[in-house]
């Protein structure tokens, strides 16, 4: 059993002056309270859009950045990508994965800072909010997120795979990818021997995707990649996870 939060914690979540340290207080945050002191002037509808209680937290996220877009616009969003508060950069994020009107290579510029947030959540937030903006143009998105695999931060690496996955985890499926993943090759092959797990988690999981419908296409690619490489422990680990289920 999960213990309580503290009050003092569950104060600060709820007053966005603390980030959350795991999953179980990011979860707990009250996002009325935390949207009434973001957004003192928040109506009373506003507030039972907010609190009629939504089953996931990706539908709560969602609404908090439909009514800050109806209030404040994007044009306002670099406030909230400022805050202190992780769940109220995770509503930057829904801000400019909702507006309207936006083409993808702005989108994807916008959201940069928030892909290289240093909170683990507004991380997952970040492609989360613009999944359904990549897989509607899929060509176009592998091509803006291919130079991000050349990016010194991880973090920037991994979102390039981590936006584009197949199947992906509580998100839009790319049937296109599911059908020809070697399309994405610009996007996979920079990252077989990355050194950090964390973007090698992101390869080998997309790759796993990718073989639910193309077994033989993945086997082939990470046959090529261990013979390219022997010896390479970041692209054996790599391959390995890609073939899990296999």
């Amino acid at each position: 059993m999960n213990k309580p939060i503290p009050k003092p914690i569950f104060d600060a979540l709820s007053h966005g002056t603390r980030e959350a340290a795991n999953l179980a207080e990011g979860l707990a945050v009250d996002f009325t309270v935390l949207m009434m002191h973001v957004h003192p002037e928040i109506d009373f509808a506003d507030i039972d859009l907010l609190t009629c209680c939504p089953p996931s937290i990706t539908e709560r996220m969602k609404r908090a950045g439909q009514i800050l877009l109806k209030d404040f616009g994007l044009e306002h969003v670099q406030e909230l990508i400022d805050h202190p508060s992780d769940t109220v950069r995770g509503w930057a994020c829904y801000v400019i994965g909702l507006a309207p009107d936006v083409e993808l290579k702005q989108r994807l510029q916008l959201m940069l800072p928030l892909a290289d947030d240093s909170h683990f959540g507004v991380r997952e937030w970040a492609w989360m909010a613009v999944r359904s903006h990549i897989a509607t143009d899929i060509e176009t998105a592998i091509r803006l997120l291919t130079p991000w695999t050349k990016k010194s931060s991880p973090f920037l690496r991994r979102f390039a795979t981590e936006a584009t996955r197949p199947r992906g985890v509580w998100c839009t499926h790319i049937d296109r990818l599911k059908k020809e993943p070697e399309i994405a090759l610009s996007l996979l092959e920079p990252l077989s021997a990355d050194p950090e797990k964390y973007v090698q988690d992101s390869v080998s999981n997309w790759l796993n995707d990718a073989a639910k419908s193309q077994p033989e296409w993945v086997k082939e690619l990470c046959k090529r990649w261990t013979a390219e490489r022997p010896g390479d422990k970041a692209t054996a680990r790599i391959a390995s996870r890609a073939q899990r289920s296999l």
